[in-house]
């Protein structure tokens, strides 16, 4: 069994415009079964952070270990990250950075990815690791409504093609025990 073969089954209400003899609306029910979802509450944003981060550490070992000016410094940093986040993502599941936001990298089984499915994946971020913009319109008392602009990063692509996901530490004992009863469940041993 594959995380990205996994469904939850969702139910929703719906009104209808019937109501009972005690005068309470009647509700028809809804099942859907929906492909299983791993993200969590600003995970875009640790991501951005957690790479920001991870560029930041070979910036500083480049420049000042290395003595090399900050433009060469950085340019360094960039394959220093693609390079040793796909060895630290196959042997520990995270980097530096997403290890401070307890993230870790698995594959479609729920392992850690091989070398060259990290490696691909690192080098796809650097295609996908572009800005898109949009207005964002906030109200506050003190400085009334206020319209900015907005920078969203998008970092999904390289994880779609791969078949890679990102979760949260505290996820991954659930997921693996998830694809273990499914698998049971479907070669038979196990029925409902």
């Amino acid at each position: 069994m594959r995380i990205s073969e996994l469904k939850e089954k969702k139910i929703t209400r719906r009104a209808t415009r019937d109501f009972d003899a005690d005068g309470n609306r009647i509700y028809d029910f809804f099942e859907y079964n929906l492909p299983y979802t791993n993200r969590f509450p600003n995970i875009d944003k640790q991501r951005e952070v957690a790479k920001v981060i991870d560029l930041v550490i070979f910036f500083l070992i480049f420049l000042f270990l290395f003595k090399q000016d900050p433009a060469l410094s950085f340019l360094y940093s960039i394959p220093g990250v693609i390079v040793t986040g796909s060895i630290t993502e196959t042997i520990r599941g995270n980097t530096p950075g997403k290890k401070l936001f307890s993230m870790k990298v698995i594959d479609d089984f729920g392992n850690y990815p091989d070398f060259f499915t990290s490696l691909k994946r690192n080098f796809l971020c650097l295609a996908n690791f572009y800005p898109s913009f949009s207005e964002h319109t906030s109200r506050t008392v003190a400085m009334g409504t206020q319209t900015t602009i907005r920078t969203n990063m998008s970092m999904y692509m390289n994880n779609k093609i791969c078949k890679i996901y990102i979760v949260k530490e505290s996820k991954i004992k659930e997921i693996r025990n998830i694809l273990t009863l499914k698998s049971i469940e479907n070669s038979g041993q196990i029925t409902h």
